[in-house]
């Protein structure tokens, strides 16, 4: 079976590969703010949770004549930083970045990390799980030039919270309470939940090779 990522991050491509699977990466773009406001009220974690699943559908939906979706499992992922009530996602502009950060410095924010699995078979979806889970992350207290160094980086402005744990971000971060895959934005135990909600185990996935040479002395 092949896996197929709906997602274009590197981070959670990442965390795929050094877990064992090697996807096919097929990306669909949606509208995240029309899916934000279809979902006004709703509890944040459930607004994450239908943005991925929005992702999946459009990605099974844009790709259907793709041969790598025949028969697969489609993994989407969505992550957003929870802080004061207020969902936050990419900051897209350096401006944005920098205004972030002097909100979040030195403080404790949620990052929620949603998937949407659906298993494939001769074309169409036979089954589908969602699911979200968050970790507290808890902010260093950078100054004013490390801050602009790192939004001239470019990492910052296309990533939930406006930093990652798995690059240059991971300065700047002073502690995780939770799971770090969730917070890189691939949380690896939901993953394999809903996998299994879908009658998929995980280790079946693994690609034997790469899961071999990662315990080799």
């Amino acid at each position: 079976m092949i896996v197929v990522l709906a997602s274009a991050s590197s981070g959670r491509l990442s965390v795929l590969r050094a877990a064992g699977i090697e996807p096919v990466v097929l990306v669909a773009g949606i509208d995240e703010d029309a899916v934000r406001a279809a979902h006004l009220g709703r509890e944040p974690g459930s607004v994450v949770q239908a943005i991925a699943q929005a992702k999946a559908d459009a990605a099974v939906r844009n790709h259907a004549a793709d041969p790598a979706l025949a028969e697969s499992v489609v993994i989407s992922g969505d992550s957003m930083l929870l802080l004061d009530g207020e969902l936050q996602g990419k900051p897209h502009t350096r401006d944005e970045m920098l205004r972030r950060w002097e909100q979040q410095m030195g403080r404790t924010g949620e990052l929620i990390t949603g998937h949407a699995v659906l298993r494939v078979e001769a074309g169409r979806v036979i089954a589908q799980a969602a699911g979200h889970a968050g970790a507290m992350v808890t902010m260093g207290r950078p100054s004013r030039a490390e801050l602009e160094a790192y939004a001239d980086t470019g990492e910052p402005l296309e990533v939930a919270g406006a930093f990652t744990i798995d690059g240059l971000g991971g300065w700047f971060v002073e502690s995780i309470d939770g799971d770090p895959s969730c917070v890189v934005g691939f949380c690896l135990p939901l993953v394999r939940r809903l996998l299994a909600e879908v009658g998929i185990t995980v280790t079946d996935l693994w690609n034997r090779e790469r899961a071999g040479s990662a315990v080799q002395p």
